[in-house]
């Protein structure tokens, strides 16, 4: 099995966290983003949108950072974190679309403009954009805040894919400046997370 990854990527951190929790060998390969390997006619051929991690499994390709997440998890049903009851496995699917749709998108602003802006020497922040997004990233940290209340991991009692799909936003909250002082279980969850020796071997190199 191989993984076509850029290690400092959310996405792939998420995926690389499953792998490593699971036990699963893999072989790693890096895609350099910064020298636009991801343009290749080769790496187009596996994934048409340009993008990763894209997963290689014996003959089967796979892209969409959440699908590879929950094709891993698949492996090991053991494990937890892809339940195979129909309910609660539609409740993991459910914080994984959210993740999509709301979440990443509401992280992602601070992250570019603070975080991937200064690491590809792509110029200063915009503040601007970061103010406009401040609403919908106070609007969704509620929401998870509210969820993660009473609770050790997003969905219950049993860490999931979707703890995984959720945190690896989180990896670069401080030097993006995530304004989560109104939010305490969001920090009080992604702490335990940052425990798991699968999340450290997760972390891209400082």
């Amino acid at each position: 099995m191989k993984l076509h990854v850029f290690p400092h990527s959310n996405n792939v951190i998420e995926v690389l966290a499953t792998a490593h929790h699971l036990g699963l060998p893999f072989e790693l390969v890096v895609v350099d983003l910064l020298k636009g390997a991801q343009n290749s006619p080769a790496f187009t051929a596996m994934n048409p949108n340009q993008k990763m991690p894209v997963l290689e499994d014996d003959g089967f390709v796979l892209w969409e950072s959440n699908a590879i997440a929950q094709y891993l998890a698949s492996k090991r049903p053991e494990s937890g974190l892809w339940p195979t009851a129909p309910a609660r496995q539609a409740d993991v699917a459910r914080w994984q679309f959210w993740q999509t749709a709301h979440w990443g998108p509401a992280c992602g602003i601070y992250t570019f403009e603070r975080v991937v802006k200064k690491f590809a020497n792509l110029g200063p922040p915009n503040e601007a954009e970061i103010a406009k997004a401040e609403p919908d990233f106070h609007k969704y940290a509620g929401v998870l805040n509210g969820q993660l209340r009473g609770k050790r991991w997003v969905t219950g009692d049993r860490l999931t894919v979707a703890d995984f799909s959720l945190g690896a936003w989180m990896v670069y909250a401080e030097p993006a400046g995530f304004p989560l002082e109104e939010d305490p279980e969001i920090t009080r969850w992604y702490a335990g997370l940052m425990t798991l020796p699968a999340w450290k071997q997760a972390l891209p190199p400082a």
